[in-house]
């Protein structure tokens, strides 16, 4: 099925673990604060319906995308007991490459925090052409990305407490 044609926050078909007693940081950009805003929301009242205590979410911002990864950097290396780090952001597509380099940058960044850490640092990123599309996928018809996030920080959690 097309991706226009669904909410893609659907988490019927999965089970979702309990995140009682995890710790997790949401780091939302100012950039985009609509957008971002909507993703904060839904990322948090996601931890919340499913366990997680409001004590333990801790919420920050940062001034725009390009700042998550130092962010989460940040958190992990304060040693505040995080058990993951959520970051939130909205890049739009523009007339020039800025857009290009912002979201490849990000993305190995936020990668790259979660593998020195060896702790889930969930991209919550979204990289659109158009605010509509950012719109849609931030409480809209496709769902809400920051929700996504947050389940798959719940989960990324309890496997890394696996092993």
């Amino acid at each position: 099925m097309a991706t226009h044609l669904k909410n893609l926050s659907d988490f019927s078909h999965t089970s979702i673990p309990n995140g009682k007693g995890f710790r997790i940081a949401l780091v939302a950009a100012e950039w985009n604060a609509k957008i971002t805003n909507s993703l904060y929301q839904g990322a948090y009242h996601a931890l919340l319906a499913n366990g997680v205590s409001a004590e333990d979410i801790i919420s920050t911002t940062v001034p725009g995308s390009f700042e998550l990864t130092a962010a989460a950097e940040i958190l992990l290396t304060k040693n505040l007991s995080i058990d993951a780090v959520i970051c939130l952001g909205c890049v739009i597509q523009g007339e020039t490459k800025h857009f290009d380099f912002i979201c490849n940058a990000v993305a190995n960044g936020i990668t790259n925090v979660g593998i020195k850490h060896s702790k889930p640092v969930v991209f919550g990123v979204l990289t659109t052409d158009n605010e509509q599309q950012a719109i849609d996928r931030a409480g809209g018809k496709h769902g809400n990305k920051g929700e996504e996030a947050a389940i798959t920080a719940l989960k990324m959690i309890t496997f890394s407490n696996i092993f």
